[in-house]
């Protein structure tokens, strides 16, 4: 486990940003609406409120969101990253305690608008912490394992997992905020698909008369590997090659530049990879 203070720095105060602004998400727009996040702390949301239902006992938020992440930390130092892993410990209790610590306010109490911007601003929160190298903790390690195990993008898997969180809540507080935490869940899911891409992948088919060069390029940023197909133009009738490789979405904009400077000339195509079946090359979180 190698420390790069730069780059540590950076993660630390993405770490403590992502952790504010999640507790501040949590202490407005989610509790005036009365929605359940998903996930881990969804969960511990709705524990709170059946606790404070059955026995008007309030739990600390902290207590319970941190328990819950023992089996997930646990998934993450053995299976995932140990750096990556102490980053997010630090994220699971700073978000914890700034929950406890700052008040309940009131923004809007339109539940629609708290349902879109709340979803959007957990999503934000959470894409700032996976891009700076840690994670908000729960279910977001479940979901890195399974994608870094399988190959595919598992956030869906994740959002339908919170349909059973959100089935307890609708028979305890109403389905009404039940309904409208969907709105919060597929906003956030949205908003994080859109922000961090390093489980999503990108197809490149680059027309060039300098395949090999073209290869080495990708391989230099990506270490993808590239497949070089023979063909013909068809209106000068002259010979050209197609360079095959598939990389990170998160790393296309690299390649593509790296591509360019190793061929000015070559015509590029990037398509969107729906579904990829066989070995994908993915670094491991340190």
């Amino acid at each position: 486990m190698k420390f790069r203070p730069e780059k540590d720095l950076v993660t630390i105060t993405a770490v403590i940003a992502a952790a504010a602004l999640m507790a501040l998400n949590t202490k407005t727009f989610v509790n005036t609406g009365g929605l359940y996040p998903g996930g881990v702390s969804g969960l511990t949301i709705l524990i709170q409120r059946v606790v404070q239902l059955a026995a008007g006992i309030t739990v600390p938020f902290s207590v319970v969101n941190i328990l819950l992440n023992t089996v997930p930390v646990y998934i993450g130092f053995r299976f995932i990253g140990r750096k990556f892993t102490l980053y997010s410990c630090v994220m699971i209790v700073l978000n914890s305690v700034f929950t406890d610590l700052i008040p309940d306010t009131f923004i809007t109490q339109d539940v629609l608008l708290i349902s879109i911007f709340g979803g959007i601003i957990n999503g934000l929160a959470i894409s700032i912490c996976l891009n700076a190298g840690a994670t908000s903790g729960g279910t977001d390690f479940i979901s890195i394992f399974l994608s870094e195990r399988s190959g595919i993008d598992s956030f869906n898997i994740i959002l339908a997992c919170n349909a059973v969180i959100l089935g307890v809540a609708g028979l305890f507080f109403g389905w009404d905020k039940a309904l409208y935490s969907i709105i919060f869940q597929y906003t956030s899911t949205t908003v994080l698909r859109m922000l961090y891409k390093k489980f999503q992948q990108s197809t490149l088919f680059i027309v060039t008369t300098l395949p090999q060069e073209v290869s080495d390029a990708i391989y230099a940023v990506s270490h993808h590997g590239a497949t070089i197909l023979e063909g013909e133009g068809s209106f000068e009738h002259c010979e050209r090659n197609v360079v095959y490789s598939i990389v990170s979405a998160a790393q296309s904009k690299r390649v593509i530049k790296a591509v360019r400077e190793a061929d000015p000339d070559a015509f590029i195509n990037e398509v969107k990879t729906q579904k990829l079946i066989g070995w994908f090359y993915q670094p491991k979180e340190e």
